[in-house]
């Protein structure tokens, strides 16, 4: 994805007279990968676009505070990340689980699935995907009929949370919430719950960033840039908050028409950024915990269901900040 966004970075550089370089790292700890970020400051690079998980991106962006650098998270999803441990030198193209579970909430409002069981997975990741689902549910007045956890076992003992039928009877409900994001467990649930429900979240129906799928504002444009350089891989959703870094940072290039660390920052930061999501709305980063603003899709394995928000959530400012943690309530402090 960061490849395809230097390769549209360098079509329009050429035309100004503005050369963009992408340079890459992989390191064994936070302690080399500050190193390298410290010496490409020092070369004059300062913006870096990160695919670290959530401990490791705070441990980075503490070690270079004190660096001209930004750090751009492109596939982290963790609330944490944009509330109590938020960064100033830290935004995020990737959406946050907020986002994404406010995504579902809102499709489920609006399709009057308001009784919602939910199945949990055993991963950390799944408990906190869950936790952003309850706050969803409450804010689109959802009701969380039961909550069960589900093991890929073969153990007899654990029938009840290895056996799709058995961890979904006993209590009625208009759809089945999904957290696995090992991908074991939630493949299994369609056409296998006691009851004919739909299921969303890590199956079924899935809350994206990006979907091979999308062909709508320029989608299928994308793609196929992204496709050229990739087969047999498709774009996906880190792919397009790689992409969508890059081109954050060549806009700020051209915009500011310098290098100026500071004006770049400023310019992103600012309320004169008018991004590209190619999903529709133009995109632009949130102040109070630089979290990238977009609409999500929300697909299956083959096709784009709906987008979100839905026009029947409505926001004073900007209807993008329905999804995800707004301004009143986050826990951010920069």
């Amino acid at each position: 994805g960061a490849e395809v966004g230097i390769e549209e970075a360098q079509d329009v550089g050429r035309l100004l007279g503005i050369e963009f370089e992408l340079e890459k790292a992989a390191a064994e700890s936070v302690t080399a990968l500050a190193e390298q970020v410290s010496a490409w400051a020092e070369g004059g690079t300062h913006f870096v676009v990160a695919d670290l998980p959530a401990d490791a991106l705070v441990q980075l962006a503490d070690a270079i505070a004190d660096q001209d650098v930004i750090l751009i998270n492109a596939s982290a999803p963790d609330d944490s990340l944009r509330g109590a441990f938020c960064r100033a030198n830290l935004l995020h193209t990737f959406p946050s689980d907020a986002m994404l579970t406010d995504a579902l909430g809102q499709y489920l409002a609006v399709k009057n699935w308001r009784k919602v069981l939910v199945l949990q997975g055993p991963l950390p990741e799944d408990a906190l995907m869950v936790e952003a689902f309850r706050r969803a549910a409450q804010k689109f007045g959802l009701s969380i009929v039961a909550e069960r956890q589900a093991l890929l076992t073969n153990d007899p003992n654990a029938r009840e949370q290895s056996n799709v039928a058995l961890m979904t009877e006993g209590v009625d409900y208009d759809v089945v919430f999904v957290a696995d994001h090992g991908f074991e467990i939630g493949r299994y649930v369609p056409y296998q719950t006691s009851l004919p429900r739909p299921v969303v979240g890590s199956a079924g129906l899935v809350p994206e960033a990006w979907t091979w799928s999308w062909d709508q504002d320029a989608g299928a444009q994308l793609q196929h840039r992204y496709e050229s350089k990739a087969l047999p891989y498709r774009m996906n959703s880190g792919g397009w908050a790689a992409w969508e870094a890059v081109k954050a940072i060549s806009s700020a290039v051209v915009r500011t028409k310098n290098g100026d660390f500071n004006a770049m920052k400023d310019f992103i930061l600012g309320e004169r950024l008018n991004l590209d999501t190619v999903k529709g709305n133009p995109g632009s980063f949130r102040s109070w915990d630089h979290q990238l603003r977009q609409p999500l899709l929300l697909a299956t394995p083959d096709a784009v269901i709906a987008r979100a928000p839905f026009t029947e959530f409505l926001h004073e400012t900007n209807d993008l900040d329905t999804l995800g943690i707004d301004a009143p309530e986050t826990s951010c402090s920069f």
